[in-house]
């Protein structure tokens, strides 16, 4: 069974494109409200639940959370195949890090990769909305995912990186 986003109930979340605007564990600058440091957020789960939910070519849709959490356990899988290469922490840090820093593209706009996941944007403020929070949660997961992808000794974490080679919901993400 997939595993589902524990947030698919929150209330007086904001949303952008359908798209909710959880609260995040960051001190990176944007959109996003703030959550308690002891609190589970979206990112936590997205790569608690990236081994097992990576195995699915099905995912159920409960409730808005799931479609971050698809959005993010893609974006997983991008960083993973960008790590495979960087035998360091270090070239690991420059590589991942420059991704979640890229151009950030949304719904309507070409090379967004999930049409119909999120709907497109009813104003240029709504957009704007969107892509901020896309690029600090992308900036949040990707040194978050460093933490797990690397040992404290800075070699690579093979129980991590060997998952770059699967597909979610079959579906191979080509990079730029």
């Amino acid at each position: 069974q997939v595993y589902h986003s524990t947030f698919a109930d929150e209330e007086g979340i904001t949303k952008a494109c359908g798209c909710p605007l959880l609260p995040l564990k960051s001190r990176k600058k944007g959109p996003a409200p703030v959550s308690e440091q002891g609190k589970t957020d979206i990112v936590d789960e997205a790569i608690t639940f990236f081994r097992c939910n990576v195995f699915f070519r099905n995912f159920d849709i409960k409730g808005p959370a799931d479609k971050l959490l698809i959005y993010l356990t893609f974006y997983i899988n991008l960083s993973l195949k960008k790590l495979e290469g960087c035998r360091t922490l270090a070239e690991g840090s420059k590589a991942i890090l420059n991704l979640g820093v890229e151009n950030v593209t949304i719904p309507g706009e070409s090379g967004f990769p999930f049409t119909g996941l999120f709907s497109l944007p009813q104003s240029q403020q709504e957009a704007e909305l969107l892509r901020d929070y896309l690029k600090q949660i992308r900036e949040e997961t990707s040194g978050r995912l460093l933490g797990v992808a690397y040992r404290p000794n800075g070699t690579p974490n093979k129980w991590w990186l060997a998952f770059a080679k699967r597909k979610f919901m079959n579906i191979a993400l080509l990079d730029k």
